[in-house]
């Protein structure tokens, strides 16, 4: 089994400062719907680890992000892919929360659905230093794309080791996929 963790906002939709609110804002980027369908036909299940804030700030509600989530997996089962889990944080940054990346926890929940799965063989795609640290503390490699706040990241450094820059998700999962076979 092969799996790898998706950062959302920014990685598979567009991003906004003032948050995505609402199913209407939530748009994927392009290219990205059709990359998640690329790995899962790849024999890789595709799990999404989102801090949402938002409904903490009351921003949004449940139903509202559950809407969301809903609209993201059927276009990726349009192209013939999935996405088999979401984890999210709903908690604000001042909730000092275990699964608000930086923090590891939701990528270690993740993990833990997956016992047989060597962490270090687990790659993380993200737009930001959090992901990238959360990634790294779990034992995870990365890769950061450009899209989102990704050159913004880039641009502030302090980017860990051994991560992957890439231009967008497409180009994440090219080298996820290369990767993948020449280590098998």
């Amino acid at each position: 089994m092969k799996l790898v963790i998706l950062d959302r906002d920014g990685v598979i939709n567009h991003d906004s400062d003032n948050y995505i609110k609402s199913v209407d804002e939530w748009r994927p980027l392009p290219g990205s719907i059709q990359a998640i369908a690329r790995l899962s036909k790849a024999g890789f299940d595709v799990c999404v680890a989102t801090n949402q804030s938002g409904l903490a700030r009351g921003y949004f509600d449940l139903t509202t992000l559950n809407l969301m989530h809903r609209k993201m997996k059927d276009l990726v089962e349009e192209q013939g892919g999935r996405i088999d889990k979401i984890e999210y944080c709903p908690h604000s940054p001042d909730d000092n929360c275990y699964c608000r990346k930086p923090l590891p926890g939701m990528y270690q929940h993740i993990l833990s659905c997956y016992p047989d799965i060597d962490p270090e063989k687990v790659y993380v795609v993200g737009d930001s230093l959090r992901d990238l640290e959360a990634a790294e503390s779990a034992g995870c490699p990365s890769i950061l794309v450009s899209t989102g706040k990704g050159k913004r990241t880039l641009e502030k450094g302090g980017i860990p080791k051994n991560t992957q820059i890439v231009d967008d998700l497409e180009a994440a999962v090219l080298h996820i996929i290369y990767h993948q076979r020449t280590s098998d």
